[in-house]
């Protein structure tokens, strides 16, 4: 699974083959373009009876085509840059003057250069002046190039289309890669046979003690269980679902270490409805209860923050366990990787994980997550 995730996305089908291949298929493209747009005008000139030369009509398309070839990777840029979907009304006027001035640009440059070439034509004078005033490649050509312009826009929007709808595909199984992972790493907790010592031997002690705490620790282990395997398939649930999933672990931990353990949960009923990574607060209260309550003998706290902060979410998850040795930076051993690399995915670089000394005496994880962009995912 490791390999899978690491694996670099897919190169598009251009993009294997070295430049110069990548240069020769543009090459053929336009020339087959030019090609086509000559023949066409040939063979309704003929139709029409008109006297016309082919290698006249051929080399000005040519020269019309090879030109907006080489133009076309500024078009493609441009398309990136000003993409029509986002402000659509100022990068829409930013287009139409791009593409009036590279129109002008292509018509100004085709008209010596075919002219050099040595076919000597009215419609063609190299003189600009002529060429705007005396309606030299007029309309017809300025509309063609306008044309090739929007024409290559539009493939260009949908090559970044189709190309994104890959990452995004790329992305969504990375997603469920990160999420099996994770429910992995939950099942694995559960039948880890340290937790599983742990829970059972508290379910046998208290059989003979308190046998309503015994069956109560019993259904919530059930419950934890099922909770896990109900929403397997899940990539989102809401802050309220995931805190009902935490609640079962933690009453088990409550129960395993009784008065030695408080829970304080403080939520903003407004963020209940909000939707975060399944699975995302489990790892994180699994890693206070074991590095910070089960290492020492005094009464252990955990405390569970949730609040809204303009457009983003705060969680954060507190104890008063020992804390971090050393600087008090991030720890490697606090097992949080795969909760970074989920985020990751999710969020790209737009969240923030935290972890560091409480002011007080432990460790706080701070979540910092985008609000608008939780509920799309």
């Amino acid at each position: 699974m490791k390999e899978e995730l690491n694996r670099p996305a897919r190169k598009g089908f251009l993009q294997r083959y070295p430049w110069w291949v990548r240069v020769a298929v543009f090459f053929c493209i336009w020339t087959l373009l030019g090609v086509s747009f000559a023949l066409s005008t040939y063979l309704g000139a003929l139709q029409d009876n008109v006297q016309i030369s082919w290698r006249r009509i051929v080399s000005g398309y040519l020269a019309d085509f090879y030109l907006w070839g080489m133009l076309s990777p500024l078009i493609f840029y441009l398309a990136r840059r000003f993409e029509l979907r986002l402000h659509f009304p100022r990068n829409l006027l930013i287009h139409i003057g791009a593409s009036i001035v590279l129109s002008g640009l292509v018509l100004s440059a085709a008209s010596p250069l075919v002219w050099y070439l040595g076919y000597v034509n009215v419609a063609r004078n190299p003189t600009l002046w002529i060429l705007w005033h005396n309606n030299a490649f007029s309309i017809y050509y300025f509309h063609q190039g306008l044309t090739i312009y929007w024409t290559t826009l539009v493939v260009a929007h949908a090559l970044y289309y189709y190309r994104g709808l890959r990452e995004g595909e790329a992305r969504t199984s990375q997603l469920a890669a990160q999420l099996a992972q994770a429910q992995l790493q939950a099942l694995k907790m559960q039948i880890h046979p340290h937790f599983l010592f742990n829970t059972l031997n508290s379910i046998s002690a208290l059989l003979h003690k308190d046998v309503e705490a015994a069956d109560i620790m019993i259904a919530r282990l059930g419950d934890f269980l099922r909770l896990t395997l109900k929403r397997s398939d899940a990539q989102t649930v809401t802050l309220d679902q995931e805190l009902e999933f935490l609640k079962c672990y933690l009453d088990i931990e409550k129960i395993r270490f009784q008065d030695r353990l408080t829970i304080n949960i403080d939520v903003d009923p407004e963020t209940l409805d909000m939707s975060v990574p399944n699975l995302i607060l489990q790892p994180i209260v699994e890693n206070a209860v074991r590095h910070g309550i089960a290492k020492q003998v005094l009464p252990g706290r955990i405390l569970i923050r949730a609040f809204q902060k303009d457009d983003r979410l705060l969680l954060e998850v507190e104890d008063n366990g020992p804390g971090i040795e050393g600087n008090g930076s991030s720890p490697a051993g606090l097992g949080l990787s795969n909760t970074r690399a989920r985020l990751q995915q999710f969020y790209g670089e737009d969240f923030r994980l935290q972890i560091a000394n409480a002011n007080g005496h432990g460790v706080l994880v701070s979540l910092d997550l985008p609000v608008a962009k939780t509920s799309l995912l």
